[in-house]
């Protein structure tokens, strides 16, 4: 039995939705939508289901979708790419943990920022990578030289790197990434940049991919997904697009993964990408409102609302709304005595945790905003001091 696997505790996102089953509790832990998925994409795929071959496509994907990842981010975010440098995934924790089985010889060190998505870190140990950890604060949650300066170190091979951040909800801005940009050229690494929320960024903030950075495109794998895209997480249909080297290496460890992901998703997936601008912006539109919605609502019901930069999330400052607990312990009992599932962001944390922030999902219907709001003003009456 391998240790690194067998040891790790189950997911905290299957754990408190295992919390929110049991409790018939309004689930706002786990991060998938109930709203906003484009019909004709859905339509799109079931025609090709019907119509199209159902056999193996090609192992780095089938040549229409990588053709228009590549279109995508020229169109959208001005990167020059060929559809040689995209390899389609089974979902973007696929392209991570392709990549790095792929870049990491054993004992490399691996910069991780933290809070970090949960998958992270048993992948990159499992790689055989070694962690060094950067850690993020709230209310700022900003990317600083000081942090960087305390992971980084003449073994760094990979950064990996999450922008808009979950769970955060951060878009790191251009003084942030040239900070890290500069770091990864002195020290010569890789990124690994987790960039799956680039078309949910709000207000004035603005999602730059780490490779438009000058020095950055020759080192840069980003991975992308279509389920945050198109607001449909179950299709688990991703990409990595890297410069040409580096992702002949990566298809290496894909076909030894899952080898290639449905043909009818992936033809679906290529015309979505096609889509108008219109539509994107539409899309970020109404997510927009929805963050709105809550973060009004949790503001009148007396929470200290952190700044939803992008992602589907938001977090909340504990102590600041007046409640002693900390973030599991509030967790645990709102799921029991409010019937609201929320995520604690230190079970997020590898080392010296942040224990005072809660992350909810606002990518939620009205209805289920509106319920899960009132249940947190419940849990806030209960709970603060």
């Amino acid at each position: 039995m391998n240790p690194i696997f067998a040891e790790q505790p189950t997911s905290i996102f299957e754990h408190m939705s295992g919390l929110a089953r049991t409790h018939d509790a309004v689930n706002l832990g786990q991060g998938f939508p109930d709203f906003g998925w484009p019909d004709d994409v859905v339509a799109k795929a079931a025609e090709a289901l019907t119509s199209g071959s159902n056999q193996y496509p090609p192992m780095r994907g089938q040549p229409a979708l990588r053709a228009a990842v590549a279109a995508y981010y020229g169109r959208r975010q001005g990167l020059a790419a060929s559809p040689d440098q995209v390899v389609v995934t089974s979902g973007a924790t696929e392209a991570i943990a392709a990549s790095l089985l792929a870049l990491i010889t054993p004992g490399d060190e691996v910069v991780l920022i933290q809070p970090l998505y949960d998958a992270y870190l048993p992948l990159v140990l499992r790689a055989g990578g070694m962690p060094r950890l950067a850690r993020l604060t709230p209310p700022g949650w900003r990317l600083t030289e000081e942090a960087l300066s305390a992971a980084f170190t003449p073994r760094t091979r990979l950064v990996l790197f999450n922008n808009p951040h979950n769970p955060t909800a951060r878009v790191f801005d251009r003084e942030e990434l040239a900070i890290l940009a500069d770091f990864c050229i002195r020290h010569d690494a890789l990124v690994l940049s987790d960039e799956v929320w680039e078309e949910l960024v709000f207000d004035d903030a603005a999602h730059v991919p780490l490779a438009a950075l000058p020095g950055m495109a020759e080192r840069v794998v980003k991975v992308g997904s279509a389920g945050k895209i198109f607001s449909l997480t179950g299709w688990k249909v991703g990409w990595a697009v890297a410069p040409p080297a580096l992702a002949e290496t990566i298809a290496k460890a894909h076909q030894f993964v899952t080898f290639t992901t449905a043909p009818n998703l992936q033809a679906a997936v290529a015309y979505g990408l096609g889509k108008e601008d219109g539509y994107f912006e539409r899309t970020r539109a109404a997510f927009s409102v929805a963050r709105d919605r809550m973060r009004a609502g949790l503001g009148q019901a007396g929470y200290s609302v952190l700044p939803a930069e992008g992602t589907y999330f938001m977090t909340l400052d504990l102590a600041a709304s007046g409640i002693a607990l900390d973030d599991r312990a509030f967790c645990e009992r709102a799921v029991a005595e409010a019937g609201v599932a929320a995520i604690p962001l230190s079970s997020l944390y590898a080392e010296a945790p942040v224990d005072t922030t809660i992350r909810v999902c606002f990518a939620k219907t009205d209805a289920t905003i509106d319920a899960g709001v009132e249940r947190l003003a419940t849990a806030r009456r209960l709970f603060a001091v």
